[in-house]
């Protein structure tokens, strides 16, 4: 079963490159031995949200250059190819990447420029933060604009959802709504506040997983067909979820909630997508079926065309138990 499990073809949606980097690449770029870097970026005893994305400090020290960013996502494309991901929508925040001097067009050229060389369908999302300043995120929203359609299909908002209500970026939504970017916000993986907020301005939610504590919340979501890129293992390392057993994602699929599977941080999280169907599967009792049913979810929430949908569904046809 898992040797089919790596072999099917897949659609992830929710990934984040700085969260997903070579673990060579940055003992390389770091000069520090492999077992140590492992051990700064690898999610282990973190007690909350806010601790899981303090590694990301270290990442993002090493992403500065046009170089570094080619190689981390032409990396991350491989690693894709190699799990027979079929399109993947890969998300990060650029200003973080422009410390040294980079500009906000040549991080996004330098991310394209990697993936391009990868044989699989990408595109890219752009992630506002939480506690960015209204100059910061509008820059992000104008980035979106000018890339839109050419190798960029969304925005984001990501960050320290605990501490920092959506009601503080909404105007951004707004703004995206305004001008046709459309968007997948980061809500309801620490709490429930923000989701009757941010079902106005999307159709996919990043994580969602705490709408599992009420029926009400649950209701409304199905209700707006909304999608739930629901990333298992990062919410057992963010201490949303004390453990794989009791994740809600089963209670979630039976009441009939669109989801998607999705790894959210490949190496902070030290996940494939494969590992996180074979939990799945093996853990919560999810059939093969059920993995294809999330995976047509997950294109029918692609930030693509019809066309480019049929054409990935065609992949699945023959995907059956």
């Amino acid at each position: 079963m898992n040797e089919r499990l790596l072999r099917m073809p897949k659609v992830e949606l929710h990934v984040h490159l700085d969260g997903s980097i070579s673990l060579d690449l940055l003992s390389k770029w770091s000069c520090l031995p492999l077992d140590e870097v492992r051990e700064k970026i690898i999610s282990q005893n973190d007690s909350s949200l806010k601790e899981y994305l303090a590694h990301f400090d270290f990442i993002n020290e090493y992403l500065q250059t046009k170089k570094s960013l080619e190689l981390a996502s032409f990396m991350l494309g491989k690693e894709l190819e190699r799990e027979n991901v079929v399109y993947a929508e890969i998300r990060f925040a650029p200003l973080l990447h422009t410390k040294n001097g980079l500009t906000i067009n040549e991080v996004i050229d330098s991310v394209l420029l990697g993936l391009s060389n990868c044989k699989i369908k990408t595109n890219l999302i752009l992630c506002m933060l939480r506690g960015y300043s209204k100059e910061e995120n509008y820059m992000v929203i104008e980035a979106a604009n000018r890339y839109l359609g050419k190798g960029v299909v969304a925005v984001d908002l990501a960050g320290d959802e605990g501490n920092i209500p959506f009601t503080k970026s909404e105007y951004f939504f707004s703004m995206c709504k305004f001008a046709n970017i459309p968007t997948t916000i980061h809500a309801g993986e620490v709490l429930t506040r923000d989701i009757k907020d941010v079902i106005k301005y999307t159709k996919r939610i990043g994580h969602g997983i705490k709408i599992a504590d009420s029926i009400e919340l649950m209701n409304l979501v199905k209700e707006h067909d909304l999608l739930l890129e629901v990333c298992p293992n990062s919410n057992i390392d963010t201490k949303n979820i004390d453990s794989y057993t009791n994740h809600p994602i089963k209670k979630l699929f039976n009441y009939g909630i669109k989801l998607c599977i999705n790894t959210d941080n490949r190496t902070v999280s030290n996940i494939s997508l494969t590992d996180e169907y074979i939990n799945l599967v093996n853990i919560l009792g999810f059939t093969y079926d059920d993995l294809v049913k999330m995976n047509l979810n997950a294109i029918d929430g692609a930030f693509i065309s019809e066309s480019e949908k049929d054409e990935l569904r065609k992949l699945f046809q023959n995907e059956k138990a």
